[in-house]
């Protein structure tokens, strides 16, 4: 499983996760909203309101997932950054592996 960050705008983050996880590109997606992005674009520095999407991806999925999240995207750069968790629950990292098919088991 990859965990991957999505900044977007406010009004098209939910949308970007329904599609993410209907289409079986991630088994889960978080939504932060109200963050606050400055960043340098085309020469200029723009302060902007967005969301934070964060997913779980499962690993088979990954360059699928990457080139959906493009083709959806509004922006023409969508900041796509993919993490490798370190640690965790294992039976978590294995249910979000399935693309959340598999029922985590209960201790």
């Amino acid at each position: 499983m990859k965990i991957a960050l999505i900044t977007a705008p406010l009004d098209e983050a939910k949308g970007l996760a329904h599609r993410a996880v209907g289409e079986s590109v991630a088994a889960c997606v978080n939504i932060l909203y109200g963050i606050t992005s400055i960043y340098r674009w085309q020469d200029e520095v723009h302060t902007d309101g967005e969301a934070m999407l964060i997913a779980k991806v499962p690993d088979d999925k990954v360059d699928e997932f990457v080139a959906k999240i493009r083709g959806w995207h509004p922006y023409q750069c969508p900041e796509i950054i993919l993490l490798d968790p370190v640690g965790g629950n294992p039976d978590y990292f294995a249910w979000a592996d399935s693309g959340g098919r598999v029922s985590p088991r209960k201790a």
